[in-house]
């Protein structure tokens, strides 16, 4: 199902459904397909579920920050008048999440992350060094899921594109060299709301140890590994991932 994008002010997104607000916020290479089974559970049980298209290619240079999604996420939540959110952050959209939650912590009521970034940055960034090389980005994109099969042709034009338009190959380097600046291990043990932690058991690009390590760190949170799963666990295994936010937003009304 293909959801409708909204055009508002300077803000583009998707917004289903009525009741407490769900923000989803997607990685350097995420789509609005990502969370496509995800919105169509939660909006059908009395969540409001919005994901902002995060301007990770639309931004001058030197906004094209972590800090500076962060901003924008900001906006995001003023212009919609939301309060008691639910974060929800994969990879990019993780570590965006977690910014927003320590600088607005009165906004928030929970956090899930999955996949995501913040401690370990090694793989963020990922440059596509061979980026003309078609066969090169498939086998990077395959990468991401435990079942190479996910990365269908679809997706891997959308990541060749990506990677071999100046533009926004630039702005993704730029991003991910930010990202890697801004590591969160000292600033995570401040985050008090619960957390939920929900990792692909082979995921190649932020391990499950990446999952134990925000564990350790975080004070109010729970950690869960989906086997036969990679990096993008809400689109390889969406009824686990549902089933496992779905309790842990009950837990926490």
């Amino acid at each position: 199902m293909t959801y409708p994008v909204k055009s508002e002010e300077r803000f583009k997104y998707c917004e289903e459904g009525e009741g407490e607000p769900i923000v989803l916020l997607h990685g350097l290479f995420g789509a609005l397909s990502n969370f496509n089974l995800l919105i169509q559970h939660f909006a059908a049980n009395n969540y409001k579920v919005l994901i902002p298209l995060l301007p990770l290619f639309d931004l001058e240079l030197d906004q094209t920050t972590v800090t500076g999604m962060v901003e924008y996420i900001d906006a995001f939540i003023e212009y919609k008048k939301l309060n008691n959110v639910h974060l929800v952050g994969n990879s990019l959209g993780g570590h965006i999440a977690q910014i927003y939650i320590l600088a607005k912590p009165g906004k928030v009521k929970t956090m899930t992350l999955t996949g995501s970034s913040g401690l370990f940055e090694n793989s963020l960034g990922d440059t596509y060094p061979r980026k003309s090389d078609y066969e090169y980005v498939k086998k990077k994109t395959q990468e991401t899921f435990y079942d190479p099969a996910m990365a269908t042709k679809e997706l891997v034009d959308e990541v060749y594109e990506i990677v071999n338009n100046r533009n926004t190959a630039i702005r993704m380097v730029v991003m991910a060299k930010s990202a890697l600046r801004h590591n969160l291990r000292d600033e995570v043990p401040n985050i008090k709301q619960p957390v939920c932690l929900i990792w692909g058991k082979n995921d190649r690009i932020t391990p499950a140890f990446v999952g134990e390590e925000f564990k350790k760190l975080l004070p109010d949170s729970e950690l869960h590994i989906i086997d036969n799963c990679g990096h993008a666990a809400m689109m390889e295994q969406p009824e686990q991932f549902n089933g496992i936010l779905e309790r842990f937003l009950k837990n926490n009304k």
